[in-house]
């Protein structure tokens, strides 16, 4: 092998020369297929077109059946190139794969196997060849499958091949093949093949979110702004898929869509982010999550930019006019518990609101006192004085108005990390975790008397 093997150009294949009528002498190619390929091999682009627009079919029968009986790695990678050089003068050629003059051929077979089985190129040419061929099938053909009409069982069925490809995908998320290569080619077929139901629940169940969520961080070179786009394009089609979006809330996806907005300048990015947005508004918890993450003052600055697209600005409006009637429907609980949640916490006036404990006391019970469990945690995690100072607090507020807090406090073991507190190096910390130990040993009224 003369070169690097991950480098190879389509090009540079296709200056090889195949010794095609060996092969018919061996017979692993018929006498049909050597007059078929002599004919279409080595020619100009215009004459190539018009033998498939002639006869499409019988070429991609003969190239399919060299892909599956011949398994030379140089004849491999040169049919490989064939066919993508075939699908990327026009794409519309993949329904040449599902001919019905072809309905005894598997066409899929070969290619979901080259994608385990070969070097860097042959991997990533049946990636990208299968993606298209997929794309481009009747839809018809799914239903006829379906009610077991058109195929034997030995066929792949296109289940099998969404699946495979998912399966290659994740895999090369998690491990590319290719070092610069591997991630780009996966995240732009997955952006084609998100379209298909059946691709949205195998990625859901393979875990594929999580892998896709550190690839949306801002971008600079066009490079990569390209591979930005098509996972942020990802995240879109994945909005529209119920068990993805609760994926989505659980990773740290909201955060840096929003990140992407704040420092992308290209128009398609903070469009199909936008529409992202727009469709996770009204999902769960995700208005509460947005408008603490300043999404409202975000959106009023983008309407203000000069963006020549339609869809935007529409998609702005609608995600602005979302976003008011979300701020009104928060109750001052949901706010409290966004802001406990995020792990920041500021003095706003519900903290040292008498009225806000007294009515919500009760709240604190959810989830097994899910809330108060999280203050716990922000004293052990949080670098912040302003944070820091604030938990403590608001810890001896449910200890003051919660009528156990002192005894579920100090189960949860707050005291410990209380105590720790006493000695920072900033005041505020100081005082309201000295507050908060008083309470906690002295029962509230005397603690409020020795704070006067």
């Amino acid at each position: 092998m003369t070169m690097d093997q991950s480098d190879l150009t389509t090009e540079q294949v296709l200056r090889r020369d195949i010794p095609w009528e060996t092969y018919m002498n061996t017979k692993l190619i018929t006498g049909t297929g050597l007059q078929l390929l002599r004919r279409y091999d080595k020619k100009p682009e215009n004459y190539k077109a018009q033998l498939l627009d002639d006869d499409g079919p019988s070429y991609i029968r003969v190239l399919v059946s060299i892909l599956r009986d011949i398994f030379k790695e140089e004849t491999v990678e040169y049919v490989l190139a064939l066919i993508d050089e075939m699908l990327t003068a026009n794409s519309k050629r993949a329904r040449l794969f599902h001919d019905t003059s072809l309905a005894n051929e598997d066409t899929y077979e070969p290619f979901l196997r080259l994608l385990w089985k070969g070097n860097w190129f042959i991997q990533e040419k049946s990636c990208k060849i299968l993606s298209l061929i997929v794309s481009g099938r009747p839809k018809a053909q799914d239903a006829l499958i379906a009610n077991g009409a058109s195929k034997s069982k030995e066929f792949t069925t296109i289940d099998n091949v969404l699946k495979g490809l998912v399966e290659w995908l994740c895999a090369q998320l998690k491990k590319p093949s290719h070092p610069s290569r591997g991630i780009p080619t996966a995240i732009n077929c997955l952006a084609t093949l998100l379209k298909e139901p059946v691709v949205r629940s195998s990625f859901v169940q393979s875990d594929g979110v999580k892998l896709l969520v550190p690839l949306i961080s801002p971008a600079s070179t066009q490079q990569s702004i390209q591979l930005l786009y098509e996972a942020c394009l990802s995240v879109w089609l994945l909005s529209y898929y119920e068990p993805a979006i609760e994926y989505l809330g659980t990773s740290r996806s909201l955060p840096r869509l929003i990140e992407v907005v704040k420092g992308s300048t290209k128009e398609k990015v903070v469009r199909v982010v936008v529409l992202t947005l727009r469709n996770l508004l009204q999902k769960g918890t995700y208005g509460a999550l947005m408008i603490d993450l300043g999404l409202p003052q975000l959106v009023q600055s983008l309407k203000a930019q000069a963006w020549s697209d339609e869809d935007l600005l529409e998609a702005l409006t609608q995600l602005e006019e979302g976003l008011k009637d979300n701020i009104k429907k928060l109750s001052s609980f949901d706010k409290y518990k966004q802001e406990v949640l995020l792990g920041h916490l500021d003095w706003s006036p519900m903290h040292k609101d008498p009225i806000f404990w007294r009515e919500n006391i009760t709240n604190f019970e959810e989830n097994d006192f899910q809330i108060l469990r999280v203050l716990i945690t922000i004293l052990d995690t949080s670098t912040d004085p302003r944070t820091l100072a604030v938990a403590c607090f608001d810890i001896s507020q449910f200890i003051q108005y919660h009528p156990a807090g002192r005894i579920i406090v100090t189960d949860l073991k707050a005291k410990e990390r209380v105590m720790k507190l006493l000695n920072h190096e900033n005041a505020e910390v100081t005082k309201n975790a000295l507050l908060c130990i008083q309470r906690l040993f002295l029962g509230a009224k005397y603690a409020s008397f020795l704070q006067a």
